[in-house]
């Protein structure tokens, strides 16, 4: 087999100007430095956990050494520092995907804990029986279950907008989907399994005419192009900290204001609440409503600090040099007569999934892992993507800022030699 004709073909790429000196950029990942299986450590597999710059690893290492302590509950100094930081990184978060407000950002465990946020608060107090919840066929596991379940509990039905052979959301099937029983639209931004980039603004727009409330899982997007939720429009965006380079089990959820005010809690317990007696309960405003219990103080000040990072480099800038290291993997990979790409939509992020002809996706995995290859195989939490183009599985090989254009020739000298061995 061969990539399809409708590839993104690297003489069609618009070469843009960016301004990153890469060497200088690998040099703030320690990780990076190291051999795997004798081999230097050629790290793609961003899509599902990104490395962390040192900035970020001394930002928690500075909070455990100097000012550990719980936040908004104490006058002491050190109870000051730490809330003065994690409210610092909200607002850091806030400026970053350009929120009107700091009470509209809530803090969560990640992505998936966002999406479930709103599917129980707002799905289980708005949703009823014969109502239905739109999502597409290329959703990760996380925007698919949450619905599932709370269509379960009150009655809704869950509608699905297909995909094309290339991997790009068929939007005449969108418009047809929407109705007078669609209460709510759920869509990825970028497909981690495949790369599509989906045209969220026109999705929300849609949804809107029709006063359709729209989430957005933001994870793939975030780390690699710019993002302004005003501009999209959406009502909710959701993402996690640990794809753009920052602590794992943090993450932050964007809701309009009007909307949350309207939801009731997720979760009960401290700081969440303005009073409480035996016979009712008050809760605290936005955002700390949504944010019971002692929070994950360091990794959200660690999160502000992946934020300031990445602002540092310049998001066009990141999104300009992956779109140019995507036109040449994609050129490389087209080269290989046995591959075929799963996902070959003309608007795409840096992701390549693949598979190669008789061969299984683990055992390329463990092959490239003992050139020092760290890619992903498996079905990426999309089944149903897999479902779709009638596999089981794909190697997937994600892309950073941090990559270059020598790690791409060793993944595509990488799988050459798999085919060699096991072809």
């Amino acid at each position: 087999m061969t990539l399809a004709d409708t590839t993104l073909k690297p003489e069609l790429a618009q070469t843009r100007a960016h301004n990153l000196d890469v060497e200088q950029i690998r040099r703030d990942f320690p990780i990076l430095r190291q051999t795997v299986h004798g081999k230097p450590l050629v790290y793609l597999d961003n899509a599902n956990t990104s490395q962390k710059p040192q900035v970020v690893i001394d930002t928690l290492s500075g909070y455990y050494e100097t000012y550990n302590s719980n936040i908004h509950r104490a006058t002491h100094l050190l109870s000051e520092k730490a809330t003065h930081a994690y409210e610092a990184a909200r607002v850091k978060v806030q400026r970053f995907i350009n929120a009107p407000a700091k009470k509209e950002i809530v803090f969560t465990r990640g992505c998936t804990e966002g999406i479930n946020l709103v599917a129980n608060s707002w799905g289980r107090k708005f949703l009823k029986e014969g109502d239905e919840v739109v999502i597409s066929w290329m959703e990760h596991h996380s925007n698919i279950v949450p619905w599932q379940i709370v269509c379960e509990a009150t009655g809704a039905k869950l509608r699905v907008i297909p995909i094309n052979d290339r991997g790009e959301l068929m939007l005449d099937e969108f418009a047809a989907l929407l109705n007078e029983r669609t209460k709510f639209v759920s869509v990825i931004h970028v497909s981690n399994a495949m790369g599509s980039v989906n045209p969220v603004k026109e999705i929300v727009t849609m949804a809107h005419e029709r006063g359709i409330p729209v989430l957005v899982d933001g994870a793939q997007a975030v780390p690699h192009m710019p993002v302004d939720v005003q501009e999209i429009g959406c009502d909710f965006y959701a993402f996690s900290s640990h794809k753009m380079f920052g602590p794992t089990g943090m993450g932050a959820l964007y809701g309009r204001a009007e909307l949350l005010e309207q939801m009731p809690p997720f979760m009960g317990g401290g700081d969440m609440i303005r009073s409480v007696t035996f016979e009712k309960t008050s809760y605290n405003a936005l955002p700390y409503k949504f944010e019971a219990g002692t929070p994950n103080i360091a990794d959200a000040i660690g999160f502000g600090a992946a934020v300031d990072y990445l602002k540092g480099i310049g998001m066009e800038n990141i999104a300009a040099y992956e779109s140019d290291l995507l036109a040449n993997a994609t050129e490389k990979l087209s080269e290989i007569e046995t591959l075929t790409m799963i996902g070959t939509a003309k608007d795409k992020a840096s992701v390549l999934s693949f598979v190669l002809d008789g061969i299984h996706p683990h055992d390329i995995g463990t092959l490239l892992d003992h050139e020092g290859i760290a890619v992903r195989t498996g079905q990426h939490c999309c089944q149903p993507v897999m479902d779709r183009y009638g596999i089981t599985a794909t190697t997937r090989a994600s892309l950073a800022f941090y990559n270059t254009k020598a790690e791409i020739d060793a993944l595509a000298a990488g799988i050459r030699k798999v085919i060699q061995v096991l072809g």
